[in-house]
């Protein structure tokens, strides 16, 4: 059966709670890691936008870096199912924690982030090219505090909006974000598989306007099941308001979001309503914010990094510390067809 087992109280979750997570850009900054699989593999036409060419990105200030907050209320967005291509004209978010409409007939969860793994670009940078010069003054940038970028981030929007920004331009912005390589194939893949295949959840630190915007635009938003990021509307004023996803107990996180959180609760929710555990679960992501969702999965489970990232990085740092202690089996990417070609064989067996 799928995992979720006691990872968060291992040896190598006490040594990652010594390391600060600081991303300032996500890209790798040099040297490589051998493409490499660890833990055991036990058996039991693309839709897609045209990315443009970028524009100056502002030098992105989020900080993993630990904190503490009591307390746990979760948010997800409903799924819904759009027409290829369905682009909306406002973000109309319902939030829940009801996932009974879901088929209880899904064999494997799938999870996903968004920033530099769907999208090949993080979406807080990106929406700065709409700031006056396509940069933020310096005394906007000097109010960020370690650990509550998400508060910064609504700084951001509200600087933004005091500019003339408008939903428009925003959306349009997210919109001409490009896929990561072999991201759409990969979307393309789970939107043709049998309907008992796969359910598939987005768990991401940007904001739900953002996510939406780009998926709508993308054709692939009703591959989604659930959205789990930051609760985002615009308001009367026509400012984009973001609001923490929740808040937690975790000190790896930043304040606003633990991604293990929302992956135990989840998958915790799911198991009891469908009275059974998935066949496998997997995670695709990047970061740092990733690793720490990977560290709950278990020995059937698998783990997607992005090949040279944080999250990968990690991942074989704590392989390297306390080998054998971080259960999921290990496949790097590069582009989402690696992805495909793995979920091939799995589905199979």
């Amino acid at each position: 059966m799928g995992g979720l087992e006691g990872a968060v109280t291992s040896p190598a979750a006490a040594v990652c709670l010594s390391v600060t997570y600081k991303r300032t850009y996500h890209r790798p900054t040099g040297g490589t890691l051998p493409h490499s699989e660890s833990g055991s593999d036990q058996t039991g036409p693309t839709p897609g936008i045209i990315g443009t060419p970028l524009l100056t990105q502002h030098n992105k200030i989020r900080n993993n870096e630990f904190s503490r907050n009591p307390g746990l209320t979760q948010q997800s967005v409903e799924g819904e199912g759009d027409p290829l291509g369905s682009r909306s004209r406002r973000s109309e978010i319902t939030m829940t924690s009801n996932s009974a409409n879901i088929s209880s007939d899904k064999r494997f969860l799938i999870f996903f982030d968004f920033d530099e793994t769907i999208v090949d670009e993080t979406s807080d940078d990106m929406v700065v090219q709409a700031a006056p010069g396509q940069h933020l003054p310096d005394w906007l940038k000097d109010t960020y505090q370690p650990g509550r970028y998400n508060e910064y981030m609504q700084r951001v929007l509200a600087y933004l909006a005091e500019q003339g920004v408008t939903e428009s331009d925003i959306r349009s912005i997210m919109e001409k974000i490009p896929a990561s390589p072999g991201m759409l194939t990969l979307l393309q893949f789970l939107r043709t598989r049998p309907p008992q295949d796969f359910e598939v959840v987005l768990l991401s630190d940007a904001n739900s306007f953002f996510i939406e915007s780009w998926l709508r635009r993308a054709g692939a938003r009703q591959i989604f099941h659930r959205i789990f990021s930051n609760p985002a509307t615009f308001n009367k004023d026509g400012r984009l308001v973001m609001r923490p996803f929740h808040s937690h107990d975790c000190a790896r996180c930043p304040n606003n979001m633990c991604k293990q959180v929302v992956v135990r609760d989840y998958v915790a929710r799911r198991t009891e309503e469908r009275g059974r555990p998935y066949q496998r679960i997997f995670y695709v992501g990047d970061g740092a914010n990733d690793f720490c969702p990977a560290l709950a999965l278990g020995p059937r489970d698998v783990a997607f990094p992005r090949r040279d990232f944080p999250m990968h990085r990690l991942i074989t740092e704590t392989h390297e510390a306390m080998p054998g202690d971080f259960k999921a089996v290990t496949v790097p990417w590069a582009s989402g067809e690696e992805v495909v070609q793995r979920l091939r064989r799995l589905v199979a067996e």
